[in-house]
């Protein structure tokens, strides 16, 4: 099912829709709300980019981006279904595909985060942290008000 007629993986940052991954992400997502079109396109070349396409149509389904040195560490992010192709076994497929591309490279951790989708990457082997007291983060303080 996952390169069938109905559609199809791809690894090529070219075929990215920009435009549409832009509005999923900025217009649609909670994790990148608001996100500007000049952040993506430098996230977006600076990651390896994954996309699902509709088999007849070519237009892109579903995307998802990791961020890896390629040895050690991977981290898993904007992983988006367009809301019409959801239930279809997409973001199933867009997942193993992304892994079987990253298998080869023997990474030690692959991380990512979710507020709603722990089933799915549960599937792939991804768990909660066993030492969640080790992990820190840094986030950006808000931008204030001028």
């Amino acid at each position: 099912m996952h390169d069938s007629a109905d559609f199809e993986f791809s690894a090529d940052p070219a075929r990215i829709d920009l435009d549409r991954v832009h509005t999923w992400l900025a217009d649609e997502s909670y994790w990148a709300a608001g996100r500007s079109r000049a952040a993506l396109e430098t996230a977006v070349a600076a990651s390896r980019n994954y996309g699902i396409y509709d088999g007849a149509s070519g237009a892109q389904l579903a995307y998802a981006r990791v961020i890896t040195d390629g040895v050690t560490f991977a981290w898993l992010c904007d992983v988006f279904v367009d809301s019409e192709a959801r239930g279809r076994g997409i973001g199933v497929a867009l997942i193993e595909q992304v892994m079987a591309t990253l298998e080869p490279l023997g990474l030690r951790r692959i991380g990512l985060t979710t507020a709603d989708a722990h089933g799915l990457y549960e599937r792939f082997g991804f768990r909660p942290l066993d030492q969640p007291e080790q992990w820190m983060a840094r986030t950006a303080a808000p931008a204030q008000p001028s």
